[in-house]
Formats: structure tokens, sequence, C-alpha cells
């Protein structure tokens, strides 16, 4: 049925436990995994008379990013590992997560793609938008949604 599995990791708790279930399924079906991060560029902006931030704050900012992206990924490696699942970690800086997300199992030829969603309702997905409505609008392969 699916070969590879797409897992994105937002680091939330319902992403921990989406982790394990997409985990648990790749066993199941002797398929590998693909753990993606989305690393959210960072948007310098401007204040008051024409101030900007500094470009070490930026590069420092990033940095930590770039920290967080890692420990959130080896925690679906671990997961994977645990489980006897083969795991490859995946950080991109996609112009939004949905896309990078999107790309991302594009590239790796993923056949499903499998994430939490937060379940947020029409009101607060319209306000502070989807990624998962946005991913599930725009894949062109399936979507596994853990709740």
């Amino acid at each position: 049925m699916f070969r590879q599995v797409l897992i994105p990791t937002d680091g939330s708790a319902l992403a921990r436990k989406a982790i394990k279930a997409g985990v648990a399924l790749a066993k199941e079906l002797g398929a590998k995994v693909t753990a993606y991060y989305a690393l959210e560029a960072f948007q310098p902006y401007v204040y008051g008379d024409g101030y900007v931030i500094d470009t070490g704050t930026i590069k420092a900012f990033e940095e930590r990013a770039r920290e967080t992206g890692q420990k959130y990924l080896a925690e679906v490696e671990k997961a994977a590992r645990a489980a006897g699942v083969p795991c490859e970690a995946v950080m991109t800086k996609p112009a939004t997560a949905y896309q990078g997300i999107i790309d991302a199992a594009r590239r790796k030829k993923c056949d499903v793609i499998f994430m939490a969603s937060h379940g947020r309702g029409e009101l607060a997905s319209l306000i502070l938008g989807s990624v998962t409505q946005k991913v599930l609008a725009h894949s062109k392969i399936p979507v596994l949604v853990y709740r």
C-alpha cells in the first residue's frame, strides 16, 4: 500500500502522538519514514524611524530555530529506530510550512503524508490558518490526519 510515509512535526504534544501513530503505521506496512520540519523564515521587521533588527540577532534566532528543529526531528528518528523502521530526517526553510511539507513529500517520493491536526474550529482556522487544511487542499498524494 504505502512505502514511504512523510511525518511532519512542529514539536507539539499532538505532533508527538502523531509520530508514534505514524511510525506504528509505517512498521505495520513495512514502509520507511521521512521526518520533516519546516524551519520558519525570520522576518526582520522595521521599527520606528527605520530601525531594523541587526543581522547578529537574526542569525542567532535562526540558529536557535535550527537547533529546535533538529531536536524535533530527533524525536521522530528515535521513535522509528525503536520500532525498527528506517527513517530519514529533512529540514527545509520554505515560504510556508504547508508548501514545505508538500515539497518534501514530492522530493522524497513519499506516497502518503501522516500529520496531526489540532482540530481548531472553523473560525480559528479561518483566522489563524491551518497547515493541515492547506496540505489537504494542495497535496496530490493521500494525507492521513491524526487527531
